[in-house]
Formats: structure tokens, C-alpha cells, sequence
């Protein structure tokens, strides 16, 4: 029996209607074949969704509808998608997630996920004149005020959503005005993404710019990528405030997953835990990657009409991609005070050397580790309260000073 999987679906494959500068995933579209269109078509979807259901081991399913745009496939699809969720159920309990840039929404998309409880995210990088820096549409126009128009629409259906951040070179310098917004605009769950990308001057295979960690050739850490050290800084001043005031009341994928890796819990997402988790990506056309991060050729999987998903996760190519995490760590990662929270972070920002020559050091470990190290008392704090049954809010009324004390030493 296979362990639990996810698939990443992208309906409209790489196609969008923004034309953010730092997305990585726009000029995937060079990687097919469609003349012009790309979408997912019936016999892909039934095919997807029937093997999806069937080939899980678990009872509860998450169909993960990304993109590009998703919204681009149109309301149709999703209502032909809903139908099969249903026609090869079986009885297992089914839900939706579905990230967008919110700028096709509107009250009949809002009813559909109201109705069919998606659980939408939504892209956004802070106040305007911080997200409107790169989150720009085709014409070169701003996107802010149509995001919060679908914030509002949102909130006025009681659809359940959180949100995205790209944390760039830009709004890393202002961490506290972009978690004050953030919560203003009535987000619960928050995401920071930490973008970093390499690119070249030679196109690869495709014609792709942007390349691969073990990619050989010349490439260069883009401008809009953020500093290692200051998306530490910017975790660790929203980290402050949130231990301040904010426990229990939102929620941030960061420090949820360090508190889970305290606890002996698992992360919730495979970059922070001790090996790559088994979350393909699918384009419009069925095509199978290991990873959203690796759509590229030589990480073609198989695709969904020509292969069980059982099959696919059971190749020997896929298998070495999700042992080369662990496999390829550098020994200073393996003896780091803070490795059992980040286990080296995700493969793909693994391009640096260690002081001692070794490769596969992770670009951003200077941040992470000023990050893990800081909050790490207060972890400690909290898996203790939870391991007694009490509430890991309470570590807001105890001071810094004395949770330095008693759990500001390993032991």
C-alpha cells in the first residue's frame, strides 16, 4: 500500500493573466506543444480524478488546483470536476484547495467555493505599493486593488482562504507593515515564500532560463531574489510580535511547521521535513514531475493516461529524487544546532559551499538558521505546554527573559 500523496494540477497549465517579474513558472509554457492552447481536457480531468481517488490509501483526499491562473480553466471545469469527485468517490471524504491571484473572482466563483468548501489562497505581497512592485498584469498595471476586491468578495461569501507571500527583495525590508496588513485584510493562515531563483543567459532544454541547482551553467541569483540573512530578520520580526500578541489568533506556516518539528510532529510541508515528500505536479496534457519546483525534462515522471500513479511513484528515477535531499546533505547541515528544523530547507536553493568546500549548502541557510535559533526557546516553551496539555498561547504572558532561562540551552 503506497503512503499518502498529492498532486499538484494545473488546468491551465503555466498560463496566467499577471505577469509577475520574479514567477519562475510563466515561461514553462515553451515546454509544450499545444498551439497556443493550453487547458485540460475531459478525457485528462476524469482520468485524473478517477485514478487520484482510487490509487489513495487514505479515507481523506485534497485535490490541489494550481496553475499558472487555475481560474483560467474556467467555473465550467471545476463543475465537471466536482461531478466526477463524485461519480469515483467511493465514499472517501474530499476536498478542495484552489490558489489563485484572485483577479477573475467574482460572486458566482465565491458561491462555488462557498458551496463546495474550497479553501482558496490567495496571492498577495503586502500593502500596494509593495505587492504592486512585481505583482504586475500583462499590460504592466499594478494588481493590488482587484486582489482585494476578491479579499472583500471572499469574505462577503464566507469562503474559507489564507494567504500567499512572496517574500522578495523588497518587502523583506518591511516585515512588520506587511504582517500588520496581512492581518487587517482578515488572512488567518498565512504563507511567506522565500523567493529565490538562478537564471542564465543560455537557454536549456525547452529554451528555459531559469535553472536547476546541479545545473552546470553560468547562471546568476536573480535581483528580485531575497538576501538569506534579511528573510531571517524579516521571519524573525513577525515572529516577534506574533509571540507577543498573536498566538492562537493566526497562524503562519513557518512557525507552525518549526513547532511541529519540535514536537516530533510532522512539518506539513515537505521543504521542512527530513525528506522530500511525494508531491507530484501535473500539467494540463497529464504529464507527471517529482516536483513543482522541477518541471523541467529531465524531471518528467510519466503521464497520467499511460501510467498508475503507483507505478510512477515507484520509479527509480522519483525514488533517487526524493532520497537526494537526506542524500546529498553537506555533513556541516548533519551536525547544525538547528537541522532537525529545516533538514537543509528545499533541494532546489541547495547551490552554495560550506566553509569547508563541500557542495549542497543551502542558499538561504544564513537566514534560517538566525531564525531557528532565535525561536527555538520559545519552541521549546510551547511543545512543553503541549506536552502537558496546556495551551501553547500562554507562552504571551511569560517573559522573554524567562523563557530564555529555563529553555534558552539545549538539553
Amino acid at each position: 500500500m503506497l503512503s499518502p500523496f498529492n498532486i499538484i494540477a494545473k488546468p491551465a497549465g503555466p498560463l496566467c493573466n499577471l505577469d509577475c517579474t520574479y514567477c519562475y513558472y510563466l515561461e514553462k509554457e515553451r515546454l509544450f506543444d499545444d498551439k497556443g492552447v493550453i487547458a485540460m481536457d475531459d478525457n485528462t480531468l476524469e482520468t485524473f480524478t478517477r485514478k487520484y481517488i482510487h490509487e489513495q490509501a487514505g479515507s481523506e483526499i485534497t485535490f490541489v488546483w494550481q496553475g499558472g491562473e487555475p481560474a483560467l480553466a474556467g467555473i465550467g471545469f471545476y463543475k465537471k470536476a466536482l461531478a466526477l469527485q463524485k461519480k469515483y468517490g467511493s465514499g472517501k471524504h474530499i476536498h478542495n484547495s484552489f490558489q489563485t491571484n484572485g483577479l477573475l473572482l467574482n460572486d458566482e466563483w465565491c458561491s462555488l467555493f462557498r458551496d463546495n468548501n474550497f479553501l482558496v489562497g490567495i496571492s498577495v505581497d503586502g500593502p500596494e505599493d509593495i505587492h504592486d512592485r512585481y505583482r504586475l498584469n500583462k499590460g504592466g498595471s499594478g494588481s493590488f486593488r482587484k486582489v482585494m476586491k476578491a479579499i472583500d468578495l471572499l469574505k462577503k461569501h464566507g469562503v474559507e482562504f489564507n494567504t500567499l507571500t512572496v517574500v522578495n527583495d523588497v518587502n523583506a525590508e518591511e516585515p512588520l507593515k506587511v504582517y500588520r496588513f496581512l492581518k487587517e485584510a482578515g488572512s488567518g493562515f498565512m504563507q511567506f515564500i522565500p523567493v529565490v531563483e538562478k537564471i542564465s543567459m543560455q537557454r536549456q532544454a525547452g529554451g528555459l532560463s531559469f535553472v536547476l541547482p546541479e545545473n552546470g551553467k553560468e547562471a546568476s541569483i536573480t535581483p528580485w531574489s531575497v538576501q538569506a540573512l534579511k528573510f531571517g530578520r524579516f521571519m524573525v520580526s513577525i515572529f516577534n510580535e506574533w509571540v507577543k500578541k498573536d498566538v492562537g489568533r493566526y497562524f503562519i506556516q513557518l512557525f507552525d511547521a518549526t513547532l511541529a518539528n519540535e514536537t516530533g510532529q510532522p512539518a506539513g510541508i515537505c521543504v521542512y521535513s527530513d525528506s522530500c515528500g511525494s508531491a507530484l505536479a501535473m500539467e494540463h496534457n497529464g504529464d507527471l514531475f517529482s516536483c513543482d519546483h522541477y518541471v523541467f525534462p529531465e524531471y518528467k515522471t510519466g503521464n497520467i493516461h499511460q501510467s498508475s500513479i503507483s507505478n510512477v511513484l515507484r520509479q527509480p528515477a522519483h525514488l533517487q529524487f526524493l532520497s537526494k535531499k537526506t542524500a546529498q546533505l553537506p555533513g556541516q547541515c548533519r551536525t547544525c544546532s538547528v537541522y532537525s528544523y529545516c533538514y537543509g530547507e528545499c533541494p532546489k536553493n541547495r547551490f552554495l559551499s560550506t566553509s569547508a568546500g563541500e557542495q549542497g549548502l543551502n542558499y538561504l541557510c544564513d537566514g534560517y538558521r538566525h531564525f531557528f535559533t532565535h525561536v527555538k526557546p520559545y519552541m521549546k516553551y510551547m511543545a512543553h505546554e503541549l506536552a502537558h496539555q496546556r495551551s501553547p498561547a500562554s507562552v504571551m504572558a511569560i517573559k522573554p527573559e524567562v523563557i530564555l532561562k529555563k529553555f534558552g540551552k539545549d538539553r
